[in-house]
């Protein structure tokens, strides 16, 4: 049978699989809920690029773990991965247990292994959920890169997936581990000692312009086709694939709106558990070049319960001014007024919020454990919501307003619409 022809039966095979592990009327309930039978997580990277190279290095330093897998569109990425990963192993003490770490391009592929028990993906934006989603129904826990996804319909349709087939999700956001101070800033907000919340002010890194979208010869060794995935299709240039256009291309990404804002956006999540339900804002869409994400944004919103809501461009920063002080803990450090809050000992009837001081090894403990990680499905989802709200108050350029419980915007089906994304053939949530 010719190579191609074999792939194709292969991943045919894999999709089949992938299907049946969809209906929860024919999966074995030892799948559900259940810890690797080997007291190790067996680790699938898929995405092994910039953000997802440093991912596999973090990981490979685990004890508890062992990187099994990788995948990539781009050839070179992927070989350099598994070699990695090999040389990593070479010489550990448990070397004999471990049987190599095989590059695949296609995802599918890592996804029909019944030796993955986790996923760790670093795709770009555009293709987090649908290949997380893809993981869920196959059995696998999930490691998410931030943001989620590329609508709030694909958020919460992960959402659901994650928690109908009871597996362990962790939001790459890092920030409630690796940033300690981080959880003690929210700490400080959660137990009342800047008093009564009044505002939550939010900054994140600006956007980008510009991009040269000159069509250009696909590269060998890209899977240019699968790269693009469930995204519109667009010629080859190197500013899409290969720059940053990754992130600033909206058929991809919301920009750093959400990609950067996810971070700060979380902290704000994780100090005042709530959304904002009215936003209005103000920001540039692009017309020349290739990037077309919102820069310079200026959103403004309030809460439910009156409380002030902002989010700008600046540095990466989450304030929360309340009657008796503010804090506004970032990952770069703290700060407060009255200094004195940076003082304070969190008593231990209190709400304590840090669960460890390392973000990955928090990731790998919750899978074998089967208890909650630190950045769970429900808070990521509602603090992407936040960033996808006001990119589309900004497009609609008026005031919108969200139904917290319906979760959808109200009195506005124009802006509504743009709660959904439509995916290229034959692609599909």
């Amino acid at each position: 049978m010719p190579a191609e022809a074999s792939r194709r039966a292969f991943l045919g095979r894999a999709a089949a699989s992938a299907a049946a592990l969809a209906a929860p009327t024919i999966v074995p309930a030892s799948v559900l809920g259940q810890a690797a039978p080997s007291g190790r997580v067996q680790l699938g990277h898929v995405g092994v690029g910039g953000q997802g190279s440093g991912l596999l290095g973090g990981f490979v330093g685990l004890p508890m773990a062992m990187s099994v897998a990788v995948c990539d569109p781009v050839t070179q990425r992927r070989e350099a991965a598994a070699s990695r990963v090999e040389h990593a192993y070479a010489g550990k003490a448990d070397r004999a247990t471990f049987k190599g770490c095989t590059p695949h391009n296609d995802f599918r592929e890592l996804l029909a292994r019944a030796d993955v028990d986790a996923v760790i993906v670093a795709t770009p934006d555009h293709w987090h959920v649908p290949i997380a989603l893809a993981a869920v129904k196959a059995g696998k826990d999930v490691y998410v890169e931030k943001p989620l996804g590329v609508s709030v319909a694909e958020d919460k349709a992960l959402r659901e997936a994650v928690h109908r087939y009871g597996r362990i999700f962790q939001y790459g956001t890092q920030q409630r581990c690796f940033s300690t101070h981080c959880a003690f800033g929210c700490e400080l907000v959660r137990n009342g000692y800047i008093g009564e919340l009044k505002a939550v002010h939010v900054v994140a890194p600006n956007g980008a312009t510009g991009g040269n979208p000159a069509p250009q010869p696909v590269p060998e060794g890209l899977d240019y086709d699968l790269w693009l995935g469930p995204a519109p299709w667009a010629p080859f240039c190197n500013d899409r694939v290969f720059g940053v256009g990754r992130w600033h291309i909206y058929d991809y990404a919301l920009g750093f709106i959400a990609g950067w804002g996810a971070h700060p956006l979380d902290i704000a999540h994780w100090g005042y558990p709530h959304i904002p339900v009215e936003y209005r804002g103000t920001g540039l869409i692009p017309t020349e070049g290739l990037f077309d994400t919102i820069v310079n944004w200026d959103v403004q919103g309030r809460y439910a319960s009156g409380v002030e809501f902002t989010l700008k461009p600046g540095g990466d920063l989450t304030t929360f001014v309340g009657t008796e002080g503010w804090v506004a803990p970032s990952r770069g450090g703290i700060h407060a007024e009255p200094r004195s809050l940076l003082s304070v000992k969190i008593k231990p009837d209190e709400i304590h919020l840090l669960q460890d001081t390392h973000h990955y090894r928090n990731f790998v403990n919750a899978c074998l454990t089967r208890t909650a990680p630190a950045s769970d499905i429900d808070s990521a989802v509602q603090s992407d919501f936040m960033s996808h709200l006001g990119d589309i108050c900004i497009r609609e350029g008026r005031t919108i307003r969200w139904d917290p419980k319906a979760e959808t915007i109200v009195g506005d089906p124009q802006a509504a619409r743009r709660l959904t994304r439509a995916m290229r053939s034959p692609w599909h949530l």
